[in-house]
């Protein structure tokens, strides 16, 4: 298809990466076998419990270093493992575990860090257990995805830390990713903890601590997790979640993102919440126009980069009849305002205690929200440290209010996530 307007600073973006960088390329296979797709789930799916690992593959990271006890700073199994969607039903998730080659110095056994990752996109090749092959994804003209949260994981491996990052359901596997759903996210982010502790011939056991992990998406799914564990998952052993820039609040995120460089990842959560949810299907068509409905078939198959290249700076008003963003339809919409309604985050109480890192300024993810999530927690009872970082208003609406946060607190939460693990008592800013 034509590329419909171009997002003029989404668009600089993707320009600049493509020019200074290269892709990389997963290992061939051989020629005289018929290429196996690891990503291809058995139907139907062997009997079981949530956690199971499916199948597993060593694979290379494509940034990696040799040293005496193997890669620096880890080597990587590619794993499928048993999960739950958000009715209850039993799927395949895929992600990956990371076995880290440093030595952990802080006493006791070795943790293990469960780390979401942030938005990467809807379509398969955006995968995380993919892009760690990669590094850099690119079909011309504009399927380009860069595994940007190789920085994080590698910071938690350096620690000695070994960590397991889920692709989310959908995401490499067949269906549609369930984006910014609730359950869906936090149980898979809770099997893959499973999931890492029954690998064979690794240091992590049942007992092992284990860490919440993740920025963004993948602080809303960390989140999700922590505040479900105690019903899904009570038998592990986790010591403290960190979430930063957590969407907890959709009605909030989706007035926010709109008109931005992100807009698009609006139809990201259309596409799962329309798949997910039969109940809201006959509404959604009632208020989309052609070109609307043109634009989710597309965004279902597409990475950050090439949504924030096609989308950004534009309204989801373009994309509806009347000419009504997506944050004016909800309320229209019984069956979407209740699905949207069951999203929110922070009406359990997680079990363990939970670091809350927000952007003052976040041009993305509203800060009010996020403190709202805090004061929630703390008044469920849970142990919250809500960390803002004062970061003053660049380039609103090109997310980089959003993304300079997630650095800022990266020596934070690597400290905090550590003293989870030392038994240090946890700080909290419930009663500031």
């Amino acid at each position: 298809m034509v590329i419909q307007r171009l997002g003029r600073g989404a668009a600089l973006v993707l320009g600049v990466c493509l020019a200074v960088v290269s892709a990389g390329a997963a290992p061939a296979e051989p020629a005289d076998s018929a290429p196996v797709d690891f990503y291809d789930v058995p139907t139907p799916l062997p009997a079981g419990v949530p956690g199971d690992v499916l199948k597993s593959e060593s694979y290379p990271p494509a940034l990696t270093v040799p040293n005496q006890v193997g890669p620096w700073p880890s080597g990587a199994q590619r794993i499928m493992y048993r999960s739950t969607n958000a009715h209850g039903e039993a799927v395949a998730v895929t992600g990956t575990y990371f076995d880290a080659s440093v030595p952990w110095t802080e006493g006791g056994p070795r943790p293990l860090v469960v780390f979401a990752p942030g938005t990467q996109g809807q379509g398969d090749q955006c995968a995380p257990s993919k892009l760690f092959a990669e590094v850099v994804h690119y079909t011309p003209p504009l399927d380009f995805a860069v595994e940007y949260e190789t920085i994080q994981v590698y910071a938690l491996l350096s620690r000695g830390m070994d960590v397991v990052v889920t692709d989310y359901e959908g995401l490499g596997t067949p269906g549609i990713h369930s984006y910014t759903d609730r359950r869906a996210e936090g149980y898979a982010v809770l099997d893959a903890a499973r999931a890492a502790t029954r690998l064979p011939d690794t240091q992590i056991g049942d007992d092992s601590p284990i860490g919440l992990w993740g920025y963004s998406q993948g602080g809303g799914a960390s989140a999700a997790a922590a505040e479900l564990q105690g019903t899904y998952a009570p038998e592990l052993n986790i010591r403290g979640t960190y979430a930063g820039g957590v969407p907890a609040d959709l009605r909030a995120v989706a007035e926010k993102i709109d008109g931005g460089v992100g807009t698009g990842l609006l139809g990201y959560s259309v596409n799962a919440f329309y798949a997910g949810y039969p109940e809201i299907r006959g509404e959604i068509d009632s208020v989309l126009s052609p070109y609307g409905r043109e634009v989710l078939d597309e965004i279902a198959t597409q990475c950050v980069p090439e949504t924030s290249t096609r989308y950004g700076l534009h309204r989801t008003s373009e994309w509806t009849r009347d000419g009504r963003t997506f944050a004016e339809l909800i309320d229209t919409l019984p069956n979407v305002g209740a699905v949207i309604d069951e999203q929110r985050i922070g009406r359990l109480t997680p079990r363990s205690p939970v670091l809350i890192a927000q952007g003052r300024n976040d041009d993305l993810v509203p800060y009010a929200q996020a403190r709202t999530l805090a004061d929630d927690w703390c008044r469920l009872g849970a142990t919250v440290e809500f960390s803002v970082q004062e970061i003053p208003p660049i380039a609103p609406g090109f997310v980089i209010g959003h993304v300079l946060p997630a650095g800022t607190v990266l020596p934070q939460a690597l400290g905090w996530m550590t003293d989870r693990f030392v038994g240090a008592p946890a700080p909290s800013t419930c009663n500031a």
